[in-house]
């Protein structure tokens, strides 16, 4: 099949991307005294995902994100509850999306363009915190990376969404806030869109590619994928 000129599927990141995981950071501030501390639990969460692909080892996200808070509480010495991870479960079960998420996607479904969602965390028993945010109803499929067993950016995530919607990686685009997400998605030949949540930017560095797209706004991403790829 020959390559695509533009994009027709748009793949997004789940969690920070349309999903504010900063409903954590009450958790976070009770146990360890700093909302701060939120950040660094996640920084790790991905560390440690990626570093289990790489080492060609596997373990759910949700089951890495509880060890990882274990972890920090050892390296604080802070005494850890069952309660404490219960509320870190029900919390990520639970986050809200962002308010630019539903005009973005409603924008982008009328322009025609088909939308996915690829997410590290495994898929789970219904109601799904796509469905507890009421965002469900936009996505043909929602993708775990549980698929294939390794953690994004790892390319054969975004070669599994492409084979499973029977299409090539370039008629994909990713959005997601973080770079090595849309690092891993060019690397296959996928599109990719920035959106540059808190915490997230570009990395400027020699050989680093940039995306397609960066914006700081979900709804003005989807203005530029619809001004730069809309077909009909």
């Amino acid at each position: 099949m020959a390559p695509v000129a533009h994009p027709s599927i748009i793949v997004f990141d789940v969690n920070e991307t349309l999903l504010d995981i900063t409903v954590l950071e009450p958790l976070f501030s009770r146990l360890f005294g700093s909302r701060h501390v939120f950040r660094e639990w996640f920084a790790q969460l991905v560390l440690y995902s990626q570093t289990m692909t790489l080492s060609g080892l596997y373990t759910p996200f949700g089951e890495i994100g509880v060890g990882t808070l274990r972890m920090l509480a050892e390296i604080y010495k802070v005494t850890l509850s069952e309660d404490d991870v219960d509320e870190l479960k029900d919390r990520l079960g639970s986050m809200p999306a962002y308010a630019d998420v539903i005009p973005a996607l409603t924008k982008l479904q009328e322009a025609g363009f088909r939308l996915v969602t690829l997410t590290n965390s495994a898929s789970g028993s219904s109601p799904t915190p796509l469905q507890r945010a009421g965002l469900d109803g936009f996505f043909e499929r929602a993708f775990s990376i549980e698929a294939v067993q390794q953690f994004k950016p790892a390319s054969a995530n975004y070669h599994y969404v492409a084979q499973q919607m029977n299409v090539e990686t370039p008629d994909l685009c990713l959005v997601a806030c973080h770079l090595w997400d849309t690092i891993g998605a060019q690397a296959t030949g996928c599109r990719g869109a920035l959106i540059t949540r808190p915490h997230n930017a570009i990395l400027p560095a020699p050989g680093v590619p940039l995306p397609d797209i960066v914006e700081s706004e979900l709804t003005t991403l989807a203005d530029q994928i619809i001004l730069r790829w809309q077909t009909s």
